[in-house]
């Protein structure tokens, strides 16, 4: 039991390497002791609970938000959060543990092969754990090397092969310790020529800003939001944040669901369309003359003309006069959060939606880009979204920037700095500026490179004005997609079994 409790809290060190921490250097050093079990595992068995039990404690501890989630839904009482989080830690557990097994019975024997085979693995299963059953891609450990120059390897292998790099760092702490000087410094070597190719197949851009933009964030937390009698004030506050600025016409950013009530409704009514124009054309008074809004709310959907029987989460573009330029609707959709799968059996158990309401949420087309006055061509990924991996951007129209806003108020602390994170390897990924704008925060303006060019605390009320920062020429990341990293998975198993060739013949 000893060998799993150890590699239970490696998954825990692990954990604190992604933000609020951020001690990164936790990253490789917890694979280089998940790498030192593995190697001293006695069975297939072993070594598949040693990936499990690290998988375990890094889930557990990093995704401890999504109990924050469960205080805000009268509906469920809030110990079933962490009864979510344990649930859903011991499925995702499985991912590490395929890794592991697959690194077991591919290397073992050679402490060289085992990483190489491990951080293939690694990377395979990352894209796994994005891809099944909808997929959930947060945290991926390339994420942990952010603040790094090893995070350059993402504009060529996207963030799972950055993933595959934080196993190599991790091999090389494991062989440095074991002083085999030759093998730890080779992967040393290769982590730092994979970076060093990013970096050069991307480097920082230098062209002027664009338009002016305002993001605003009104620090309206989740346990007011959907209150009755908001509404108004709500406006209000984001009107007195939106203040016009005659002399240059801007962007201005809301966070998703600004808008509680829908700007558009699909019910033939004529009271209720009345109604739903009132509210866009108050809506748009808030930005000044020339000003362009963009602004998540809902629609309301009707399949029969007579009653709401489903919604989208959207986001739109419109004008002071209120009139609607483009709507974008989420296509990556929470389940719990905004559908409840299984809905007959689960309510009748007296589950519900995390999100108020009990009408489901229904899917978008995918990423689309959209021509826009003052900003020209601009992408949304709303909320969860931007969290997949080459699957944010439309690539047969590439915009100039993404916008991402989100709710992340019901997140607690860990949540949002994890969300803002992988927003910014986005856009080291694909060499675009991603604009954030949250209720409660972190919102913020990203360059193409992945850096904070501003932001706003959590749990702060501000604006942040701001130059659209450039485009970058499309990535080898952009070009390739996930693509790219599965090649680096191959060269890295191509690599492993070079290894275990020449070592079979004494040559290493």
């Amino acid at each position: 039991m000893r060998p799993h409790l150890y590699a239970f809290l490696a998954g825990l060190a692990a954990a604190c390497a992604f933000q609020p921490f951020g001690l990164w250097p936790l990253m490789p050093a917890a694979f280089g002791f998940l790498l030192h079990g593995l190697d001293r595992a006695a069975s297939l068995r072993a070594a598949l609970a040693r990936g499990w039990w690290f998988g375990l404690g890094n889930f557990v501890l990093g995704l401890n938000w999504i109990a924050t989630a469960f205080t805000y839904q009268s509906a469920m009482p809030a110990w079933l959060g962490w009864v979510a989080v344990v649930l859903l830690s011991l499925y995702l557990a499985v991912y590490p543990a395929l890794a592991c097994g697959l690194a077991w019975r591919h290397g073992r024997g050679d402490p060289l092969r085992l990483t190489l085979v491990l951080a293939a693995g690694w990377i395979a299963t990352e894209w796994l754990r994005a891809t099944m059953f909808t997929g959930f891609a947060w945290n991926p450990a390339g994420v942990a090397l952010l603040p790094t120059f090893w995070a350059r390897a993402a504009t060529l292998v996207g963030t799972y092969g950055t993933s595959g790099l934080a196993v190599l760092l991790g091999g090389a702490l494991w062989q440095l310790a074991g002083r085999r000087w030759r093998s730890g410094a080779s992967l040393v070597a290769g982590a730092c020529a994979v970076a060093l190719a990013g970096l050069l197949a991307s480097p920082p851009q230098r062209a002027p800003p664009g338009p002016a933009i305002r993001i605003v964030q009104p620090n309206i937390g989740q346990d007011v939001k959907w209150e009755e009698g908001v509404v108004a004030p709500t406006l209000e506050r984001l009107g007195r944040l939106s203040a016009h600025d005659p002399a240059t016409p801007r962007a201005v950013l809301w966070p998703e669901s600004a808008v509680t009530r829908p700007l558009e409704v699909g019910l033939p009514d004529p009271y209720a369309q009345a109604e739903t124009e009132r509210l866009r054309r108050a809506v748009g008074r808030l930005v000044g003359p020339g000003d362009l809004l963009l602004t998540g709310s809902d629609t309301a959907q009707s399949e029969d003309g007579v009653r709401v029987t489903s919604a989208t989460n959207s986001v739109f573009a419109m004008t002071r006069e209120g009139r609607i330029l483009a709507r974008y609707d989420k296509a990556h959709l929470v389940p719990y959060g905004e559908y409840l799968p299984m809905r007959p059996l689960l309510s009748a158990l007296g589950l519900s939606r995390l999100a108020p309401g009990d009408t489901d949420f229904v899917p978008g087309p995918g990423p689309r880009t959209f021509d826009l006055p003052i900003v020209g061509k601009v992408g949304f990924q709303l909320c969860y979204e931007i969290i997949f991996s080459g699957e944010v951007v439309d690539p047969k129209d590439r915009p100039a920037f993404l916008f991402n806003p989100s709710n992340d108020a019901w997140f607690g602390r860990w949540g949002p700095p994890q969300h803002l994170a992988q927003a910014r390897m986005r856009a080291l990924e694909e060499g675009l500026p991603v604009l954030r704008a949250t209720p409660t925060g972190i919102s913020a303006a990203v360059d193409a490179d992945g850096r904070l060019a501003a932001s706003l605390p959590w749990r702060t009320m501000g604006v942040i004005d701001a130059r659209l920062p450039p485009p970058k020429r499309p990535t080898p990341f952009a070009l390739l997609g996930n693509f790219a990293p599965f090649v680096f998975a191959l060269l890295l198993g191509a690599v492993a079994i070079a290894v275990g060739r020449r070592t079979r013949y004494g040559r290493i």
